[in-house]
């Protein structure tokens, strides 16, 4: 008989969207990363991408830091640490529901 507490609660809906996990993933493993570098690993749209960073921004999973390399912006990504404890948070509630399914009946 399945358990009956599947807390669905716990999968943040911000993160449980492939982009927006793929960006968290790829910010926990590095200080930062730019713009261009998160765009060429996820060969997203910018209009795509933008749209996701802007969530995860408004929602203080990430933060943003601009400058200028010579004369052109650059826009820099990092997780700020709700943001982390969001993604793992998540990663354990993941990894939860995953551990119940049984490979044969």
């Amino acid at each position: 008989m399945p358990e009956k507490d599947i807390k669905l609660e716990e999968l943040d809906p911000i993160l449980h969207e492939r982009v927006r996990l793929a960006i968290m993933v790829l910010l926990s493993e590095t200080d930062e990363l730019d713009y261009n570098t998160i765009r060429g690993y996820l060969e997203v749209t910018d209009g795509n991408l933008a749209s996701h960073l802007r969530k995860l921004e408004d929602h203080g999973l990430i933060k943003v830091r601009k400058t200028f390399k010579g004369r052109r912006p650059r826009t820099y990504y990092s997780l700020t640490e709700k943001g982390r404890e969001k993604l793992l948070s998540y990663l354990a509630a993941l990894k939860s529901l995953i551990s119940r399914v049984k490979e044969s009946p």
